[in-house]
């Protein structure tokens, strides 16, 4: 039965998930409709007989959703004021816990699979609570509001005030997965140990020669926002350690790096060339496509040059679907360093044309770092990938065997979601701040996006065991090891699953026989 429906399944759906795609995950939530013109018509939001109102945008979809959501207190406070004067004749009924299954057709020239809506974004599917509106009339084709909403009575406003002050107190992290490095424990911006180490690193840094080591030390648990862009070239190996030397490298290596563009970028349009600038031209508008900053003209502009320039360098790999997201953390990165405010809104054009030169050349020479070590999983038939999600089946299977049998049973391949993991370092799975502060161990481990990796994924893949082991048929368990809902998460998420990480690095790396059967 599990064959047929996966068959089945596959008939509906010829992309196969483990190749690289634009996914609508945790970095990248629903589209808007009215600002993403390219979405075809969306299909129907529940098999009822009823036609349920789509709401037009995302932050509409979710207040109209019953969940512990942060999405505006102010808002929230007022609604509870409210109701402390105002009745309802009829007493509401809460929404149902178990979310429907919802798919949205992705533009026409992406290859995304169908995608169900996270556990946030239910709706409501009880045919009893559809008919009835605010005042208990019957009503055909409406969504019964959710408790975000003015019209509900006290006693469901109370009631989620209660799930909400039940849950641990946290900073507010906006739908769109913002960029600012925003703690998500709630703590204080910047507390005494926070700013103990980040004296720590100006010290480091200010030395003659910095000490690399002791800097891969302090770098492991988060860089200071402040410090983080000069760090990042350090352990990237972009800067010398020697001070006196690194104005003379930056000036030669910036230099350099227009000399490529005056050398080969006008070949993107020769016949040798003319498919790989395609592709880069496709795949940048799909970069962080919520993010105001990355759908600015001249910051693809600026993309394109850096992965066609990479392209033309490396002819043994090219250009591939995914290095694209590469890019995307050295700049922000690179680009914070200019900018007080949330960079996701800031405009490029803003900047000295000297400054947009500098930040283009420094995130090309980091991600040519970067690419350096792990160049096989991009080369022909990807094999560095390959290996990566074999020795991955084989750490899940010694770690958690209940999982690992559960895939078997369900016939979910490790290659149909981990792939992607490898292919795109997490990144299609975490927000953008979340990768950042992933990428600062990463950097200072000695082979962090090689080798470190991995054991993070195992790590992050059994976080959500409770999920998968409850997920019992093919299609829904690969769409959850698609979409796993991370919108939220923040430094002291990615710190946990990084110190799981390394317990399992620990355990297992020189090891290779510790658990086999």
């Amino acid at each position: 039965m599990a064959t047929d429906n996966r068959i089945h399944f596959w008939r509906r759906n010829p992309k196969v998930p483990g190749s690289l795609q634009p996914v609508y995950g945790a970095q990248h939530p629903p589209l808007d409709p009215r600002r993403h013109r390219q979405l075809k018509d969306t299909p129907k939001a529940s098999s009822l007989n009823t036609k349920s109102k789509k709401p037009s945008t995302f932050h509409e979809f979710a207040r109209s959703t019953n969940d512990a959501w942060d999405i505006d207190d102010e808002e929230d406070d007022g609604m509870f004021s409210l109701k402390q004067h105002s009745s309802s004749p009829v007493q509401s009924r809460s929404m149902p816990q178990t979310p429907c299954v919802k798919f949205i057709k992705a533009p026409e020239d992406t290859e995304s699979l169908p995608r169900p809506l996270d556990r946030q974004e239910s709706i409501s599917t009880n045919p009893v609570q559809d008919r009835l509106d605010d005042k208990g009339s019957p009503v055909n084709g409406r969504v019964v509001k959710s408790c975000s909403d003015a019209q509900l009575s006290v006693n469901s406003a109370r009631n989620t005030l209660q799930k909400q002050q039940s849950l641990p107190v946290r900073h507010v992290i906006p739908l769109v997965a913002r960029i600012s490095d925003q703690n998500s424990s709630g703590a204080p911006p910047m507390t005494v140990r926070e700013k103990t180490r980040l004296d720590k690193f100006k010290q480091l840094l200010a030395s003659p020669n910095t000490d690399l080591e002791e800097l891969r030390k302090h770098s492991w648990s988060g860089i200071p926002r402040e410090v983080r862009p000069v760090t990042w070239r350090l352990l990237s190996g972009y800067l010398p350690a020697n001070r006196e030397r690194r104005d003379l490298v930056l000036q030669r290596k910036r230099e350099e790096y227009y000399a490529f563009i005056e050398q080969y970028y006008h070949s993107r349009t020769d016949e040798n060339h003319r498919d790989t600038y395609r592709q880069i031209h496709i795949d940048i508008p799909r970069t962080n496509p919520l993010i105001p900053l990355f759908q600015q003209p001249l910051v693809q502009e600026v993309f394109e040059r850096i992965l066609f320039i990479w392209a033309i360098r490396h002819p043994a790999s090219g250009y591939v679907q995914g290095i694209n997201d590469l890019v995307t953390p050295f700049f922000v990165v690179f680009l914070s360093e200019f900018v007080e405010e949330d960079v996701e809104n800031f405009e490029m054009a803003s900047l000295p044309q000297d400054t947009q030169r500098n930040i283009e050349a420094d995130s090309f020479w980091c991600m040519s770092k970067l690419l350096d070590g792990i160049q096989d999983n991009y080369t022909f038939a990807q094999p560095g990938i390959q290996i990566k999600v074999k020795a991955l089946e084989e750490l899940v299977s010694r770690i958690d065997e209940d999982v690992h049998v559960h895939f078997q049973k369900c016939e979910v391949e490790y290659l149909q979601f981990a792939f992607r993991w490898m292919n795109n370092l997490l990144m299609r799975e975490l927000p953008l701040r979340c990768t950042i502060r992933l990428w600062d161990t990463y950097q200072a481990e000695s082979e962090g996006f090689s080798h470190f990796h991995l054991y993070v994924c195992a790590a992050f893949l059994i976080k959500w065991r409770k999920e998968i082991l409850s997920t019992l048929d093919f299609q829904n368990l690969l769409m959850l090891l698609q979409n796993l809902p991370t919108i939220h998460w923040g430094n002291e998420e990615v710190g946990l699953l990084l110190a799981e990480a390394y317990r399992l690095k620990y355990m297992f790396a020189d090891a290779p026989s510790h658990y086999k059967r």
